[in-house]
């Protein structure tokens, strides 16, 4: 589902959307500029904020947004005077201008992604979005027929690195991923970018909130053949289900329908490797690129 995309229909980078993207290509050079001035790379700072390398490397390129609590804590750790604080107000108004430019039918979609309690998704054609590397994402793109333009697979890049923000959400929400086993054999991208993208799988893996099983090819039977979905459950509100064919978005909100769906993830949960036996899967794997 994730390898699908909307020419049309599907919403430009919220940065992009809005006429925001300039001032945080501005943050991100500015937070550069100060961390390299600091004498600390990537990794450093990223530990001392609480956050990973590949945010800090998006944050600077321009292509993620930064959250308020991140600049407050870039503002400490730098000593910047409230350079980063100062355009917290800012960084909300634009954050704000683009959930309300999003289409009605990804608006509604994005806003419950954003702020769930529960997040599952099955993948059995691509890596799920919310799990992919920038490379990987930007390969997907690349090779999407009719091709898009070199403008155009940029937004998207950054609209799918946006989305991962979800991760970061204090509290944090419960996440779960049944992949076929495929989708870890596909090399998307080329031997480096896969390999790439296993390791993000494994460092993903490791999070207390998430747990990703793999769907082995040698089962003899499968309770799902429609085709990948997400379920969320919304804070406040009821489990929701979303899936996206050959362009085709759909949000189902129907109990009847989302319990289907809903039980059967819960069987390919029960028949799928366990995490552990998942995590040895993927390392064997990366083993023999």
């Amino acid at each position: 589902m994730e390898g699908v995309v909307l020419e049309e229909r599907r919403p430009e980078t919220p940065a992009e959307a809005n006429g925001s993207h300039a001032v945080f290509v501005l943050i991100g050079k500015q937070l550069k500029l100060l961390r390299e001035k600091t004498g600390l790379n990537q990794r450093e700072f990223g530990q001392l904020a609480g956050y990973g390398p590949d945010l800090i490397s998006a944050i600077e390129r321009g292509v993620r947004t930064p959250r308020p609590e991140f600049l407050r804590r870039a503002d400490k750790i730098l000593k910047a005077d409230g350079l980063f604080t100062d355009v917290i107000p800012e960084v909300e108004e634009a954050m704000a201008k683009a959930r309300t430019r999003h289409p009605e039918w990804y608006r509604s979609y994005a806003a419950m992604e954003a702020e769930a309690v529960e997040l599952h998704h099955y993948s059995n054609h691509a890596v799920q979005g919310l799990l992919q590397t920038e490379a990987y994402a930007r390969a997907v793109f690349t090779k999407r027929r009719p091709f898009l333009s070199e403008e155009v697979i940029e937004k998207r890049v950054a609209d799918r690195l946006s989305r991962q923000q979800v991760f970061e959400r204090v509290p944090a929400p419960v996440v779960s991923y049944v992949l076929e086993e495929v989708v870890l054999d596909r090399p998307i991208g080329g031997p480096r970018v896969h390999a790439e993208q296993l390791r993000r799988l494994l460092h993903v893996g490791t999070m207390r909130n998430v747990e990703i099983q793999v769907m082995p090819t040698r089962l003899q039977e499968h309770p799902n053949m429609d085709g990948a979905f997400n379920l969320l459950v919304p804070r406040g509100h009821s489990q929701v289900a979303y899936t996206e064919i050959q362009g085709f978005p759909r949000l189902i909100t129907d109990r009847e329908e989302v319990r289907k769906i809903a039980d059967r993830y819960g069987i390919m949960r029960a028949v799928a490797l366990p995490p552990l036996e998942t995590r040895a899967l993927i390392e064997k794997k990366l083993e023999t690129l």
